[in-house]
């Protein structure tokens, strides 16, 4: 089921002029696994809001950062782990309960050996 800015509604043509993006830049970020638009019956790939807004921070972390596409991959999976948790602990803080620290804690340190780093903070 579709969420708020899940609805692909974006050809590639739109999506690029809006990233300011080449459309074969959209198709080789695919190919590598970055992003995965929806297709249509005909094939035709259908970018959502939220697949724009990971564009984005794909197009930030090559251009302004100079990561290569492994570490784009690497950072967006780190990404996607702290918004889950901050997000957790948003809806915890908004209902007034205490957040399982334990759990927190292990999801933080699944975070941290995803970045290379062990207990004592280096790889």
């Amino acid at each position: 089921m579709n969420g708020p800015g899940r609805e692909p509604v974006f050809i590639i043509s739109v999506a690029a002029r809006l990233l300011e993006m080449h459309p074969q830049t959209l198709r080789k970020y695919e190919r590598e696994g970055l992003i995965a638009p929806s297709r249509t019956v005909g094939k035709f790939r259908l970018y959502s809001d939220e697949d724009l807004e990971r564009l984005r921070q794909v197009k930030y972390l090559v251009g302004e950062r100079g990561l290569n596409l492994a570490g784009v991959q690497l950072a967006l999976e780190t990404t996607k782990q702290i918004r889950a948790l901050r997000d957790e602990l948003r809806a915890e803080d908004a209902s007034h309960g205490r957040p399982d620290r334990s759990r927190l804690l292990r999801e933080l340190d699944g975070v941290m050996a995803l970045l290379g780093a062990g207990e004592s903070g280096s790889p």
